[in-house]
C-alpha cells in the first residue's frame, strides 16, 4: 500500500505556504483564538495543494483477472467443442475472487462473456464474427482494454495472422502489465488443394498462342480435376495427378477474342477440405478487331449483324434475359448496342453496369429506335435513360389526349419487401409522367380493395405520391372485387383513353365472372394489362385477362423491371410518342456532309423524344425532333437513332445504298480511344488494407485519376500517390473482398477522354492458404511473460507482476479543505464561544419530566428527614431537667416556641411532597 502523486509539482507550493504561515505565528495573535485559525486556513490550503497534485492510494489486488481470447476464424473453425472445454475446465480451477471473461475474435473481435467472478459452463459461442480473417492485433487490444489493472490473456488460436500485426500490441501489454499465454489450435486443413497463382501475359493477340500457368499446393498426393475458362466460356479442362507440397502446370490455348480477357483457374478433388481456395482469377487484355455487344428483341435476326460483319466487326448477339450480370463481360466490347429493345425485360442492375461501363470505363452507347425503345421502352427514369442524350419524355405533351389510368396493385403478406417497394416505386414514377388534366386512381388489396389514390385529375402530385409510398403490405389475396371497382371508377369518365394495370403476385381467394367483367369493360373503352410477379402468380388468369382486356401480359421474374412496365404502359396507352408522318430529315452536323452530299432519303416515323442541355444534335426532322443526337457520358460517348433497323420506319433511308455506310460510321465513333495498359500491377495488403502498385516504365510524374469498381458495378473508394517516377501507389479505405476489380487510369485533367483500361484480382483470404506462421505470437508470448502451450489450469496461476489498484482521494481531499475553510470563516466572524452557544441549542434536552419530578420528590424527602433529625436532636439538648424545671420557666417558654416553628416547617414540607406527587400523578395521567 503507497501513495503516489499524478501531478506532483503542485507539491513545491507548499514551501511558500508554510513561509506565509510562519510569518502569521512570529507576528503573535491579536485574538485568543488566532491560532486556531491559523490552524484552520493552513490545513484547508495544505488540502487544496494536496488535490491538485492528484494523489490516489495504491492498493494492492489479491485476485486475479483472467481474458480468454478465443479464435473463431475460418481455419480453426471445426474446433469449437474442443476450445469450450478447454476453457471450462480452466475456470473450474479459479479461486472464489478470481475474475474471467472471453474474447471471441477474427476479422474482428467481441465480447462472449464480460469479466465476472460467477463460474458458469459456456455451451457454444454467441458473437457475430467476420470469419474470413485472423485480426490477432485488433482481438488483444480489445482485450487489453478490458484489463485496466492488469491481468492474463490466454490466446486459443493456430497463430495465423492475415490481417493486422500482433506485435504492435507488445509496448500496450507490457505498460499494463498484461500476461499472455497462449495455447495453440492445429489448422483444421488436413486434405487440401488450393490453386496459389495464375498468370498468362498481359497483352495477348488474336489468333495467337498463349501460355497459361497455374500453380497449386497440396497436402497430399493425389489426383484432380483442374478446369480453365475464358469470360466464363471453358477452354482447357484435365485430369491431373498432383504430388505434395508445390505444383506448376501449363497449358497451351489459342487466343480467338479481342478486349479485356477474363481468365479463372479451378481446382476439384476428393475430399477437399477448403474449397474456398480451390479458385483465382487473371486478367489480361487482347488485341484485334473491335467487338461489340448487340441486344436485340425477341423476333431476333436484327438487320445489324450483315453490316458490321461485312466491316470485320466481330458481333456477339444477346437476348435480354441472357445479359450478363458482372461488370467484366461488358468491358469486353468496345460498344453496347440495342435494336428495338424493351426496358420491361432487362433489370435494373444489369442497366446499371452498362451504365457503369460507358461513364468510367469509356465504351459506347447507342439506341436504334423501334415500338420498344425509348419510350415505349419503358427506360423513362432508369440507368439506360441517364447515358443516353435524349429524354423520354416529350416537349409536346400538352396536345396528347386525356388519359384515365388506374393501378390496381396487389399489397398482400406475399408482396412484402423489394416487390411492394418497386410497385410503389412504380407507381409513383407514373404520377411524374401523367399531366395535370390526365386522371389517376390506386387501389390496393389484400382480401379486400383499397382506395390508396381516388380516381380523379391530378391536382396535388406531391399528395398523391406520398400515398401511394404509404401504402403497407399485409393480409391475403382478393382479386376480382379490387378490378371490378376500377371499372367503375373509370367507365363513366369522359376520358379518350381508359386504361386498368393489374399487379399481383398470387392467386384470388375467391372468383367471379372475370370474362363478362373485361369484356363489358372494353366494350366501354377501357383496356387491361396485367403483371404477373413471380411463382406463386396465376399466370393463367393474368394472361386471358390481358387478351380480353385487349392489353398486354407480363411475366416478371426480376421484380426490378416493374417500374419499367408502368412507365411503358402509361407510355403506350397514349399512343402518341410515334411521329408517323413521311419526312425528309436534315443534317444539323458537318460530320454527315460527305455521306449525305447526294441528298437524304425519306423516313416515314420516329419516336418522340426531347434533347438534353448539353448534348449535340445531328440529324432532325421537320418538327426539330431528334432523330440523330450524341453527347459524351463521363468517359464514354453514346448516341440516339430515333428511327428503327428494319425499314419500316426508316424506309427510303434503309434502302439507301449508304445505309451500311452509315450504321459503320456510327458503331465505329462510339468506340474509346482505349491504349494497351502501360502499368504492371501489383496487389498487396498490408495492416488489413489492400494497395495497389502501378508501375510504369516511361518514369512518369502525371497525377493519375483511378477509378476502381466491382463486379457488381459498385465505386470502390481509392486514393493515389505518387511514390516515385513512374511508380504510384493506390491504397483502398478497407480490405477488399476476395474476386475481380475493374480499373480505369487516365492522367487527371486530360479531356480527351484518353485512358487505359484494366483490372485486378484480389485473392482468396489467406486464412484458407498455407502461409503464414506462429512468429507473431512467440514474440508476444517473450515479451509479456506468458506461456505456451501451457495446461488449462495454468490460466490462474500466480501472475509475475502483483497487480495494484489505484484509488484517487482527489475528491476527499477538495471536500475537507472546504470544511476547514468554511469553519476559519466563521470563527473568525464569530469566535469560538460561538461553538458552546450552538452546542447548548443544539444539545439534547431531557424531556421526561417523570425523572425530573422523580429526583426532585427525592431530594425533598432527605432534606425533611435530616430537618427531622435536627429537631430531634434539639429536643434532646433542650429537654429540661428535674432539678432545673422549678428554677426557671422563660426557656421552657422558649423550647416550645422553638418546637412549634419546627413542627410548622416539617408540615410545609410534606406538603409541598403532597403536591409535587399529585402534580406527578395528573402528569402521569
Amino acid at each position: 500500500m503507497g501513495i503516489e502523486f499524478n501531478e506532483i509539482l503542485w507539491l513545491w507550493f507548499l514551501v511558500p505556504l508554510g513561509f506565509v504561515l510562519f510569518l502569521y505565528a512570529k507576528q503573535g495573535f491579536a485574538r485568543k483564538d488566532g491560532k486556531i485559525i491559523l490552524l484552520l486556513r493552513g490545513s484547508a490550503m495544505s488540502l487544496v495543494i494536496l488535490a491538485l497534485a492528484n494523489p490516489f492510494i495504491i492498493l494492492p489486488v489479491k485476485d486475479k483477472s483472467v481474458l480468454f481470447l478465443v479464435d473463431r476464424s475460418a481455419s480453426v473453425s471445426n474446433q469449437e467443442d474442443q476450445v469450450l472445454e478447454m476453457i471450462n475446465q480452466s475456470t473450474h480451477s479459479k479461486k472464489v475472487q478470481d475474475h474471467y471473461g472471453i474474447i471471441a475474435f477474427g476479422e474482428n473481435a467481441e465480447v462472449e462473456q464480460t469479466l465476472s467472478d460467477e463460474q458458469n459452463d459456456l455451451d457454444r459461442f454467441r458473437s457475430e464474427i467476420n470469419v474470413g480473417h485472423t485480426n490477432l492485433q485488433e482481438g488483444l487490444e480489445y482485450a487489453s482494454s478490458l484489463l485496466p489493472e492488469g491481468g492474463r490473456i490466454v490466446a486459443l488460436t493456430d497463430g495465423k495472422e492475415t490481417m493486422g500485426s500482433g506485435e504492435e500490441a507488445i509496448p500496450l501489454l507490457k505498460g499494463k502489465g498484461i500476461e499472455v499465454d497462449w495455447s495453440p489450435l492445429a489448422s483444421d486443413t488436413q486434405e487440401d488443394v488450393a490453386v496459389l497463382n495464375l498468370s498468362t501475359p498481359s497483352v495477348q493477340y488474336e489468333g495467337e498462342e498463349t501460355t497459361i500457368t497455374v500453380n497449386t499446393y497440396s497436402t497430399t498426393q493425389k489426383e484432380i480435376d483442374m478446369r480453365i475458362t475464358l469470360n466464363d466460356r471453358t477452354i482447357i479442362k484435365e485430369n491431373l495427378r498432383v504430388q505434395e507440397g508445390d505444383n506448376e502446370f501449363q497449358f497451351k490455348h489459342i487466343v480467338g477474342e479481342t478486349g479485356l480477357l477474363v481468365y479463372k483457374a479451378e481446382v476439384f478433388s476428393k475430399g477437399d477440405e477448403s474449397p474456398e481456395n480451390n479458385s483465382l482469377y487473371h486478367l489480361s487484355r487482347s488485341e484485334g478487331a473491335a467487338k461489340v455487344m448487340l441486344v436485340e428483341n425477341e423476333a431476333g435476326d436484327s438487320p445489324l449483324i450483315p453490316i458490321l460483319h461485312s466491316q470485320g466487326v466481330t458481333v456477339d448477339i444477346y437476348k435480354p434475359e441472357q445479359l450478363p450480370g458482372k461488370l467484366t463481360s461488358y468491358l469486353q466490347y468496345q460498344s453496347i448496342l440495342f435494336d428495338n429493345v424493351a426496358a420491361t425485360s432487362i433489370p435494373e442492375d444489369k442497366m446499371l453496369l452498362m451504365e457503369k461501363s460507358v461513364k468510367e470505363f469509356g465504351r459506347g452507347f447507342i439506341m436504334f429506335g423501334g415500338s420498344d425503345s425509348f419510350a415505349l421502352g419503358g427506360y423513362f427514369k432508369t440507368p439506360i435513360e441517364r447515358l443516353l442524350p435524349v429524354d423520354m419524355d416529350v416537349k409536346g405533351k400538352k396536345e396528347l389526349p386525356s388519359l384515365g389510368l388506374v393501378i390496381v396493385l396487389d399489397r398482400s403478406g406475399s408482396m412484402d419487401g423489394e416487390k411492394i417497394a418497386l410497385a410503389k416505386e412504380a407507381a409513383a414514377r407514373t404520377v411524374s409522367l401523367l399531366r395535370d388534366k390526365d386522371t389517376l386512381g390506386v387501389i390496393a388489396f389484400d382480401d379486400r380493395p383499397w382506395e390508396i389514390v381516388k380516381t380523379k385529375p391530378l391536382t396535388d402530385r406531391k399528395k398523391v405520391e406520398e400515398q401511394i409510398r404509404s401504402i403497407s403490405s399485409g393480409g391475403g389475396t382478393e382479386i376480382f372485387s379490387s378490378l371490378q371497382q376500377a371499372y367503375e371508377s373509370l367507365e363513366s369518365l369522359p376520358l379518350k383513353r381508359k386504361h386498368i394495370v393489374l399487379l399481383t403476385d398470387g392467386q384470388s381467394a375467391t372468383t367471379g365472372n372475370y370474362q363478362t367483367l373485361v369484356e363489358d369493360g372494353h366494350d366501354k373503352h377501357i383496356t387491361l394489362s396485367t403483371v404477373s410477379i413471380g411463382e406463386g402468380a396465376d399466370r393463367a388468369l393474368l394472361n386471358d385477362l390481358s387478351e380480353w382486356g385487349k392489353g398486354r401480359f407480363y411475366d416478371v421474374v426480376d421484380a426490378s423491371v416493374i417500374p419499367s412496365i408502368l412507365t411503358r404502359e402509361t407510355v403506350i396507352t397514349t399512343r402518341t410518342y410515334i411521329e408517323d408522318q413521311p419526312f425528309y430529315p436534315s443534317i444539323v452536323s458537318s460530320k454527315w456532309s460527305t455521306l449525305f452530299a447526294g441528298g437524304i432519303p425519306k423516313m416515314n416515323a420516329y419516336i418522340g423524344t426531347s434533347l438534353k442541355g448539353t448534348a449535340q444534335m445531328e440529324m432532325e426532322s421537320g418538327k426539330k425532333d431528334p432523330i440523330l443526337a450524341t453527347w459524351r457520358y463521363g468517359l464514354g460517348r453514346s448516341f440516339a437513332f430515333t428511327s428503327d433497323t428494319s425499314g419500316k420506319w426508316t424506309g427510303d433511308f434503309a434502302r439507301w445504298q449508304g445505309w451500311p455506310v452509315f450504321v459503320n460510321n456510327l458503331v465505329s465513333r462510339s468506340f474509346p480511344e482505349i491504349h494497351s495498359n502501360p502499368f504492371t500491377i501489383d496487389v498487396n495488403e498490408s495492416n488489413g488494407n489492400t494497395r495497389l502498385k502501378l508501375s510504369s516504365s516511361d518514369g512518369s510524374v502525371s497525377p493519375l485519376e483511378v477509378t476502381v469498381l466491382s463486379e457488381d458495378g459498385n465505386p470502390i473508394p481509392a486514393t493515389t500517390r505518387i511514390t516515385s517516377p513512374g511508380d504510384y501507389e493506390v491504397e483502398f479505405e478497407d480490405h477488399l473482398s476476395p474476386g475481380l476489380y475493374n480499373m480505369n487510369i487516365s492522367n487527371r485533367g486530360d479531356t480527351a477522354g484518353n485512358s487505359y483500361q484494366t483490372g485486378f484480382s484480389v485473392p482468396y483470404s489467406k486464412e484458407y492458404s498455407f502461409r503464414g506462421g506462429d512468429g507473431s505470437l512467440n514474440t508476444i508470448v517473450k515479451e509479456t511473460g506468458g506461456r505456451k502451450a501451457s495446461s488449462p489450469k495454468d490460466a490462474f496461476r500466480d501472475l509475475h507482476t502483483h497487480t495494484n489498484k489505484e484509488l484517487s482521494i482527489q475528491s476527499m481531499l477538495v471536500m475537507a479543505g472546504f470544511l476547514l475553510f468554511f469553519s476559519e470563516i466563521f470563527i473568525r466572524r464569530f469566535g469560538t464561544g460561538s461553538f458552546r452557544t450552538i452546542w447548548k441549542m443544539v444539545k439534547p434536552k431531557r424531556t421526561s419530566p417523570t425523572v425530573k419530578e422523580k429526583t426532585s420528590v427525592e431530594q425533598l424527602g432527605r432534606k425533611v428527614k435530616r430537618d427531622r433529625q435536627n429537631i430531634e436532636r434539639k429536643k434532646a439538648d433542650t429537654k429540661p431537667s428535674l432539678h432545673a424545671v422549678g428554677e426557671s420557666k422563660a426557656p421552657v417558654k422558649k423550647v416550645k416556641k422553638e418546637k412549634n416553628k419546627q413542627e410548622e416547617g416539617s408540615k410545609e414540607s410534606d406538603d409541598r411532597i403532597k403536591r409535587l406527587l399529585e402534580a406527578k400523578k395528573r402528569k402521569d395521567n
